[in-house]
């Protein structure tokens, strides 16, 4: 791999061949990684720049907000908000989409972020993110309408995250394979460090919070207690469990090394279909996986062939390693 390619080159590189990125796409997402750069700032300034502890509001979802929550919305509006390439924005933090202001050139682009995932995890100094994905503003109408956003994630054109924790790394797809870049701090720049991420087939390695057990359907319930069995029992190998909460760093950890991380739906509140959100999460990640060669379903459909009603639509997640991911699936369809 060639060295110091920055992001900016890379897109470019990517522009030239064959037209893979247009320019608008390539302009949204060079702005949405100064965004990430700043809000990595503020992560990093921690209680020095008062930003930790929770903000006395809630978000869209009833959940109490933390400060860097409420920063990292604002800095990616405001840093997207200027136009050209954008139509509109739509953030997990907000109940409705935002549009670019009409004082400015509307772009072919729509938005989609979540601006600071793992927020729990902000107090105690553990890995957050930033999990975004772009899809392209419906043809041959002027304005915007919510209805817009609600597109299948398979019609994506780019997605991505940026993880905040020993380093600032940023992953993105534009459909052609996973690439992943390092933010160099003397220059500035996020510059490639790997390219074609590949998730193995197999894992020894699975993602869950187990207190919830009780609540799991069975099939979910029938694949972990046989990977707690190890080598005693039907799968013949030993694994073991990560769970980091924070959907950012456990989905990181399975495009570095494989696994599987399963966010399924429980009894708790079994009139929704997940926890996870499907267009600020489930679509951004489920594609990253199956570009890196990994799977993506909901226990029972591929996610990204999920047609969504509504713009803060929750799903059932399990992705990762094929083979692991066909096995839920696999489960799911016979009980």
């Amino acid at each position: 791999m060639p060295q110091n390619i920055s992001l900016t080159r890379y897109l470019v590189e990517q522009q030239r061949i064959d037209d893979k990125i247009p320019a608008q796409l390539r302009l949204l997402l060079e702005v949405v990684a100064r965004a990430c750069k700043s809000i990595s700032q503020a992560v990093n300034k921690g209680a020095l720049g008062g930003v930790l502890g929770t903000a006395e509001s809630e978000n869209v979802q009833g959940e109490i907000q933390k400060k860097l929550d409420i920063i990292a919305n604002e800095v990616l509006i405001e840093a997207n908000e200027w136009g050209g390439h954008l139509a509109a924005m739509a953030s997990e933090e907000m109940d409705t989409i935002h549009l670019v202001p009409n004082r400015y050139p509307q772009g072919e682009y729509l938005l989609l972020f979540d601006p600071l995932d793992g927020s729990s995890n902000i107090d105690v100094n553990v890995s957050i993110g930033t999990i975004f994905s772009v899809l392209k503003k419906p043809e041959g109408q002027a304005g915007v309408q919510e209805s817009d956003f609600l597109q299948a994630g398979n019609k994506q054109v780019a997605a991505g995250y940026c993880i905040y924790g020993p380093q600032t790394t940023l992953v993105l797809t534009v459909g052609d394979g996973v690439a992943m870049f390092t933010l160099d701090r003397e220059q500035g720049s996020f510059i490639l460090t790997e390219e074609n991420l590949t998730i193995p087939a197999d894992t020894k390695e699975f993602s869950i919070n187990m207190s919830n057990k009780r609540h799991w359907a069975p099939p979910v319930t029938r694949y972990i207690d046989e990977c707690l069995e190890g080598k005693d029992g039907p799968r013949g190998k030993d694994f073991n469990m990560r769970w980091i909460a924070s959907m950012v760093t456990d989905v990181h950890r399975i495009l570095m090394r494989g696994g599987i991380f399963m966010y399924p739906w429980d009894k708790r509140e079994p009139e929704k279909a997940g926890k996870l959100r499907l267009m600020y999460e489930a679509n951004p990640m489920s594609w990253l996986v199956e570009q890196a060669g990994g799977m993506a379903t909901n226990g029972r459909q591929r996610i990204l062939d999920l047609e969504p009603g509504k713009l803060h639509e929750r799903v059932a997640v399990v992705l990762g390693s094929k083979n692991e991911v066909e096995r839920v699936t696999r489960y799911h369809d016979t009980l």
